[in-house]
């Protein structure tokens, strides 16, 4: 990636895709998990993106998926890349990707250096890591509940594959993010929404303006 890339996750509108692509994000997130407020099924997906421009990445969020639920969501012809947020090991996503042709990112969740060490096994299985804050065990989401990690725990790490950084970002602190962990890509969901699942605008274009000053 030669210049910051930016990932607006959980869209579900088409005001708010064509916002985030005005606003110079480089990919869309699409939530397909029936217990995410952010869930989109595989027809709004291919109706959301179609007026998205080819250079714009489209990723669908997906958790623990069955092949056919893959299988719908490739069937779309909208996607650029799959991104799997739960407890999928790292032979789990070299199938996804073999069989389905498509790049497979692997949301790792964070607490302490050692959750950073681990993600060592996926090197070669996917095509990019998104370095996430680990959320309770009783939490119902696996992410998208605005909680952040120390991000100084990236800062130097020895990371062969291409990564992201996801969890807690908002307008008031992704320049301090960036700034941290000099991440190549930053995520963001519920920090520019105004309600679980409602993205806000004006949140989105004041997050890309934020994650890169011009």
């Amino acid at each position: 990636m030669s210049r910051l890339a930016i990932k607006i996750c959980g869209l579900s509108t088409p005001e708010t895709v064509g916002a985030a692509v005005r606003a110079g994000a480089t990919h869309l997130g699409l939530v397909h998990f029936p217990k995410s407020p952010r869930h989109v099924e595989a027809d709004q997906i291919r109706t959301l993106t179609a007026a998205v421009p080819p250079h714009v990445g489209k990723v669908a969020v997906i958790v623990d998926p069955t092949d056919d639920i893959i299988a719908s969501l490739a069937a779309t012809g909208a996607l650029t890349a799959l991104q799997l947020h739960g407890k999928e090991t790292p032979e789990r996503a070299a199938n996804i990707r073999a069989r389905f042709g498509l790049p497979v990112w692997k949301a790792i969740s964070v607490k302490a250096q050692a959750d950073i060490a681990a993600a060592t096994a996926y090197a070669g299985a996917v095509d990019l890591l998104l370095f996430d804050a680990k959320t309770p065990d009783s939490a119902a989401l696996p992410g998208g509940m605005g909680l952040r990690f120390d991000w100084t725990l990236l800062r130097g790490a020895s990371i062969a594959t291409p990564w992201g950084l996801s969890g807690g970002l908002s307008v008031d602190n992704v320049a301090q993010a960036i700034a941290i962990t000099n991440a190549p890509l930053v995520d963001i969901s519920s920090g520019v929404e105004s309600a679980p699942g409602i993205k806000d605008v004006d949140k989105i274009i004041a997050f890309c303006k934020a994650a890169e000053p011009s």
